[in-house]
């Protein structure tokens, strides 16, 4: 039968800041040595936590260069996963303007709280980043609050323009109209992948291998392709369906037909069509005579 070891065979407790410092430290000089070719044995057992100011741990959230890490890994998955939604939108809805699918509303309360996140996430990296230059500011206070803001304002504004903006357009303002291009806005997260590859790349000190050279030509790509030619081609999609509707010869069932024109009140005629008819009753050799 086993028993739980003493607290003498188990040594001396070891407190729980410490022991994430030793485990996360190894897991970095793991990546250090892959990265440089060169394992070795004596560095990987005498592997111990990163320096405090390099790495400091607030309310067991671990902020250095694994939490950055993690971070980036999360930001790639919330991208692919707005990737996949905005494609499998574009490709079931045949009519851009009147065709639905569920992901184009859904998938919205799973941005909402991610932007939310990341605008937090960037906050307390900002944060620590002044305390280890040296600035005093308490954190959460005012202070560093507008400091944040300063330095990190264009990308505050684009996550804030997502929550305050196209939140409630898209699931208000547009009331059932235009999944197809919410798809389509989806699909602009497919370069941030390979943008967070890239840093993750710089993080580890591999600027120089080819993997960072194929993602760096794997980020333009992407970024041309979902950030610049995605708006053309929105427009060309509207314009080939409106050509669509206009070729066939007739309106879409979902549009409403044009209002008839009723006769004038009192059976009363336009005095233009009356000369009209009444010129028409003329025997033409005296309309001849009358010219």
């Amino acid at each position: 039968m086993l028993r739980p070891a003493s607290a003498e065979q188990l040594g001396p407790r070891v407190p729980l800041e410490q022991a994430q410092g030793r485990a996360l430290g190894t897991i970095w000089r793991l990546l250090g040595r892959a990265r440089s070719g060169r394992p070795s044995a004596n560095s990987l057992l005498g592997a111990t936590e990163l320096p405090p100011r390099k790495a400091p741990c607030f309310g067991g959230l671990w902020v250095g260069p694994v939490s950055a890490l993690g971070f980036r890994l999360v930001s790639t998955v919330q991208a692919t996963m707005a990737t996949v939604s905005g494609i499998t939108v574009v490709l079931n809805c045949k009519n851009v303007v009147y065709d639905r699918h569920w992901l184009a509303v859904e998938y919205i309360w799973v941005l909402v709280p991610y932007m939310t996140y990341d605008i937090y996430v960037m906050y307390l990296c900002h944060w620590h980043k002044s305390r280890d230059r040296g600035v005093a500011e308490e954190k959460h206070s005012l202070a560093s609050v507008r400091s944040f803001l300063l330095q990190e304002r264009l990308m505050v504004t684009h996550h804030l323009f997502i929550l305050v903006v196209l939140t409630p357009v898209t699931q208000h303002f547009r009331g059932e109209l235009g999944d197809f291009f919410v798809g389509c806005i989806f699909t602009a997260e497919l370069s941030t992948p390979f943008v967070s590859l890239g840093k993750i790349l710089m993080q580890l000190k591999m600027q120089d291998t080819l993997l960072h050279k194929v993602n760096g030509i794997l980020i333009l790509v992407t970024f041309f392709l979902c950030r610049i030619l995605l708006f053309p081609f929105m427009y060309a999609a509207y314009a080939r369906q409106g050509s669509a509707s206009l070729g066939t010869g007739r309106l879409s069932s979902r549009i409403a037909p044009a209002p008839r024109i009723l006769p004038p009140a009192g059976g009363q005629e336009p005095a233009r069509r009356r000369l009209v008819r009444q010129r028409r009753d003329i025997p033409a050799g005296i309309q001849r005579c009358g010219t």
